[in-house]
């Protein structure tokens, strides 16, 4: 997008809270990458018109994103996964310091795993959000179906991964089987006869799956 607009579009975005100031700064000293201004105010934006009132996250990082969903819809339980031990226990100051603990559940464990286990408990979701390891958003997807609501949503993140996915003839030698992988996972969202979805190129890519 031109940086001209982008600007724009930033200088017209609703104000934000110093909490969200400090991680946002926090993310940066970090380098934990979240998602920009006007990408979380789009999916901020999806959740107040949705009001879900239970919401899955997969990949909590430092808890940025469940915790500008609450702020979005302060109604909605949030459950959100991470792996990584520091970002965990950066997710939980986060929350904690917020006092959002008995808005967001945040489980430490990997994905698959996680996910296998809330299907077998039959949990159920009205909308999800996919923002782990890209390589393997169409596994996230295939769990994530038998916990979405009917009627529900699921948004995926980055996958237009800095536009490297319009290049037929991407090689860069550490991101090209990622890329690989992101461009396929396109094409079967968009063919998936369970669900309506739309890819917008807001941040680094969002595509929003409706469950017909």
């Amino acid at each position: 997008m031109d940086e001209q607009l982008l600007n724009y579009l930033n200088r017209h975005l609703p104000p934000s809270e110093d909490w969200v100031k400090d991680i946002e700064q926090q993310a940066h000293i970090d380098r934990v990458p979240i998602m920009d201004s006007i990408g979380i105010n789009f999916l901020m934006q999806l959740i107040r018109l949705s009001k879900p009132k239970r919401i899955l996250e997969i990949g909590a990082a430092i808890g940025y994103s469940a915790l500008r969903m609450s702020e979005a819809n302060p109604e909605a339980t949030i459950t959100t996964i991470e792996r990584d031990d520091k970002r965990y226990q950066q997710a939980i100051e986060n929350i904690t310091k917020n006092n959002k603990e008995a808005a967001i559940n945040i489980i430490h464990g990997d994905a698959i795993e996680e996910l296998t286990r809330l299907a077998e408990s039959n949990n159920t979701y009205d909308f999800i959000f996919i923002d782990a390891a890209k390589g393997s958003y169409k596994r996230f997807f295939e769990l994530c179906f038998p916990l979405l609501a009917d009627q529900g949503v699921i948004i995926s993140d980055n996958v237009l991964f800095r536009g490297y996915v319009l290049d037929p003839n991407f090689d860069h030698p550490r991101y090209k089987k990622m890329v690989e992988k992101i461009r396929s996972y396109n094409e079967w969202l968009v063919n998936h006869p369970s669900f309506i979805t739309t890819i917008l190129p807001i941040g680094d890519g969002v595509a929003i799956s409706y469950k017909k």
